[in-house]
Parts: structure tokens; sequence; C-alpha cells
């Protein structure tokens, strides 16, 4: 059976390092290179594309009610942003810099370039916030699905000491992920975890009379609902972007006196973040890399300052699930809020920038083999006086290695095609009844390829949080077993009430998925069953 190379050794490619000025600048996205394709090309190719602003957008009149697809303002949204982020932190910049360099030779290596890889690589993948109130985080679930994303997966990070829930906003459906995958790791305090009642009063008073959604913004996503996108003009679909930016945009000057910040960073850092400033600034945002471990040695050589490991599973031929890793986030000067003459000067640390790699998608099956492994790492690591990474990489020689092992054993999702090749299809018609996979696999007449994971791991979100709070070292944290899902089901109800709606489990989205394409096979070759399995 042939395993074709599949879509996570692709390169998400991003536009190299900008200078620019560090004013308050949130770019305009009416002045955004455009294309008329609804999966956009990054900023990395505009001088291939003229600047289209105004009415030229896509040939629109500016006041011209148009019926708006979610996924193309997803990715005029990801655009804006990123050039934003670039503005704010020029290291991140730097970073993708790095992250240019390498993809560029492994694709080199492969007799390939940048030019050969679809444009949804072109984009960052995930970026991360954190709100305060259930109010934001209604407001925020609204607009996100506006541009066709929405929650997938439960994060209770109270397992890591955090007093934080949250899920993923992200694009559901295969055609929305094959066009722009971008997600965000979305979180909100938990006030029922501050230990301090005066600390827990403190907060929820400073988050009662912070408005982070203006009231033009609003205005547009009740437009927007209302009509499902129908009736939006090109005016209003770059106003809100615009509006949509100021929520995840930097602030200097902090809404509160510097000793409410040390008394809130006291109780936990996440909380002086989250309450002490008027946006829910984007604390990173993350492009995706074909060589991670080549990604840290660049940082490190580059005088970046790298955290001290990659998070997630060991390097492998067959990548399964999600690794990460990122430069540490900076000391920025911060003012805080004070008399004219008397405001006073501090710093804060919040800001990073990550990078990522992505693997195939597990099963249950496969997950439950991972968090096994991972514990009995984490066993070991504990007894003996090795380096954590060689102990995760020889506890991790159990988990199959190969992708046809890997299918079979039912460990990775796949997506499943009937072959272009027209001549296996026509001898198809000779199966009748029921026909296992493995059958159609080895005479060509189905194509297969793994699914890639488009989510987060608890355990390296929580790493890449703690390192840049000056935390554990050498991915201790992330490390500790996770919560089985009663024990956070409570709180998941909780989150998902808040929502006002069911919140997917992700294993069960990459299941439909699979199941999708195995029916769609056995449509079209006209089986009454295709097995999966022994």
């Amino acid at each position: 059976m042939l395993i074709p190379t599949y879509p996570i050794h692709r390169i998400s490619h991003r536009t190299s390092h900008r200078i620019f000025d560090k004013s308050n600048h949130i770019p305009h996205p009416q002045c955004l290179q455009l294309s008329h394709r609804t999966d956009l090309p990054s900023t990395r190719s505009q001088s291939r594309t003229p600047s289209l602003c105004s009415s030229q957008v896509f040939g629109l009149q500016t006041h011209t009610p148009h019926r708006w697809d979610p996924d193309h303002l997803r990715t005029r949204f990801v655009q804006a942003l990123s050039e934003m982020y670039r503005t704010e932190v020029p290291l991140y910049g730097k970073l993708v810099d790095v992250v240019n360099q390498v993809d560029t030779t492994t694709l080199q290596s492969r007799g390939q370039s940048l030019n050969d890889l679809p444009s949804r690589f072109q984009l960052e993948r995930h970026g991360a916030i954190r709100l305060g109130t259930q109010q934001e985080m209604r407001m925020i679930s609204r607009l996100f699905a506006v541009m066709g994303m929405f929650p997938v997966g439960y994060y209770d990070l109270k397992m890591v000491g955090f007093p934080l829930h949250g899920t993923a906003f992200r694009p559901q459906t295969e055609e929305s992920l094959r066009k722009n995958p971008f997600r965000v790791f979305t979180t909100v305090l938990r006030p029922d975890l501050i230990s301090s009642p005066e600390v827990r009063e403190m907060a929820t008073s400073i988050l009662s009379t912070r408005q982070l959604f203006s009231s033009r913004l609003i205005e547009l996503i009740d437009q927007a609902e209302t009509s499902a996108l129908a009736n939006l003009t090109a005016e209003d679909a770059n106003n809100l972007i615009t509006e949509s930016l100021k929520i995840f945009k930097w602030h200097s000057r902090s809404s509160v006196p510097l000793e409410t910040y040390l008394t809130l960073k006291k109780e936990h850092p996440m909380v002086a973040d989250i309450v002490c400033f008027p946006s829910a600034h984007i604390n990173h945002l993350t492009p995706r890399t074909l060589d991670i471990d080549a990604v840290q040695a660049g940082m490190i050589s580059q005088g970046l300052p790298a955290k001290d490991r990659i998070e997630g599973p060991p390097k492998r031929k067959c990548e399964i699930l999600l690794r990460q890793t990122s430069f540490k986030a900076l000391e920025e000067r911060v003012t805080f809020a004070g008399d004219a003459d008397h405001a006073v000067d501090g710093t804060h640390t919040a800001r990073f920038g990550e990078v990522e790699q992505r693997g195939a998608a597990v099963t249950r099956k496969g997950r439950e083999l991972y968090d096994a492994l991972l514990a009995k790492a984490v066993g070991r690591s504990e007894k003996e006086d090795k380096d954590s990474d060689k102990v995760l990489k020889e506890v991790f020689a159990e988990y199959p290695d190969d992708w046809e092992v890997l299918r079979k054993e039912g460990l990775v999702y796949f997506r499943y095609r009937v072959a272009e090749d027209k001549a296996p299809v026509a001898g198809a018609r000779k199966l009748e009844g029921s026909v296992h996979m493995d059958r159609l696999l080895k005479e060509g007449v189905v194509t297969c390829e793994p699914i890639t994971y488009e989510d987060f791991l608890p355990f390296s979100a929580a790493g890449i949080f703690t390192s840049n709070l000056g935390g554990e070292k050498d991915g201790g944290t992330e490390r500790k077993l996770q919560k089985t899902e009663e024990e956070s089901k409570r709180s998941r109800v909780q989150l998902e009430g808040l929502l006002g709606r069911k919140i997917p489990s992700e294993i069960d989205l990459y299941d439909e998925l699979q199941t999708d394409s195995v029916k769609e096979c056995q449509a079209l070759l006209g089986l009454s069953e295709i097995v999966l399995g022994a």
C-alpha cells in the first residue's frame, strides 16, 4: 500500500520580518494585499499581488451588500493580526526568519521549494488569548463564529495550577480546514479558583468595568448573525476586522496602579496579565515548521531566548499530535495608572513567539497509548538521574513508528479517497457486498493519508505558559498526569453552559472525518460496506 506524503509535511510560510515604527499601529484591512481566492496567500507573497484598497476589494463597491464567506473573513483577519503582532513584537519576526530558513533548507533537500506548498500553509496556525469574564467569553465566541471558528475540545488548566479553563475556537469542516485552519486557544479566568477572597473581589471589580468590544463591533456581529453574512458591505467587513483587532492589541499602559498589579501578580501572574490591561492582548502567534528540532537549534544559535525543551512527543519518522517550542516572553515596559504627574513605570512579561510542528491525529486507542507512555516516562524521570528527553524517547519506542502499522492497529486516523486512476476503480465494480479496506488499498482502488491533528495538548500548552512565567524547567509541569474526563466534567459543563452549546471532543471530529471518507469511498465504488480493522 502506498502511504503518500501528507499535509503535515508541508510548510506554513510567513512574511519575513519587517521593521515598523513601534507606535499604536493597527493595519487597516482595506489596504491588505488580497486575491480573489478564498484561501488567500500570505503577506509573504504580497509582492506578486497588487495592493487593493477600499472599493477595489474583490471588485466590490464599498457600500454594496455582499454575502461574505466566513473562511474568507478568517483569512483576512489572520493576515491583519499577523501584521499587527510583528509590529508589536519585532523578535517574533526574527523567529519567522528562522522558520523560513529551516523550511527552505528542508524543502531543498527534497527537491522542492516554498511555491510547491498549498496556500493554507502560508498563514500562522494559531494564536492564544486570555479573557476575564463570562460575558467576554460569550462575545468572543460570537465573533469567532462569524469567522467560521467554533469551540472544539475542553482544556482544564486547573490541573497545572492555572485558574483558567478554555477551548480552541477553530474551523470544524474538512473544507474550512483546507482553506485556513487558524485556531485561537481561548481561556477564561475562573474567579472561584482564586484563593484570596480580597484578590478575587479586586479582580472581578476591575473586570466588571472593562469594555473589550466596541459598540460598533457588537453592531456588526449582530448584523452578521441576523443576515448570515448576507448584507455586509466591503466597508462593513473592513470595519469588522479593524474593530476586532482592538481586542487583541497590546497596550503599554496598565489600567490599574502598580500596587494593584503586584497584588494580583502575587496571587498568580496569569491573573495580573488578564485583569490589569484594557485589552485581551494576544500573548503569542505560531507559525508551523517542517523541522522543529532545527528551529530550536536555530533560535539558540541566533541568540533568541529559546525555552529549554520542545513540548510534546519525541521526534519520530511518523509524527503524531503536536510538538511546540517558543522563545521566552520578554519584559516589556509598562506605565501604571496614577495621577498625571505620578504615573509609575514598570515591566510586564507575557508575550512571546511560538512555533509548532503538527503530526497525525490519533484515535482514542492511540491517545490512551500516548498517555500511558507519557505517564511511564514521568515515573522514570522522577526516579532516574537522566535527561528527561532521552527517557521520553526510550519509552516512546513502544509507540509504532510506521504508517501501515499505525493504520492497521487503529492508532491514527486516516482520510480515504478513491484512486484517481480509472482502471482500478473500474475493476472494483466487480466487488460486491462487504469489502475490507486492506484489500482496496492493496489493489490500488483506494489511497489514504493521515489526518492532521488540528488541536492542542494540555501538557504542551501548560509547559509553554509555565516557561514564559519563569516556572519549571525541563518540561516538568506539562508532564504531570492529566485529570480524567470525569474529574473535569463539571467545569466543562459550566463552560458549555456559558457558551450555550456543547463542546465537541476533538477525537469525535477526527473519527467523523475518517468515517465520512470511508462512506464516500463506499458510495463511489457501489459497495454495501467497507470494513476497517480486524
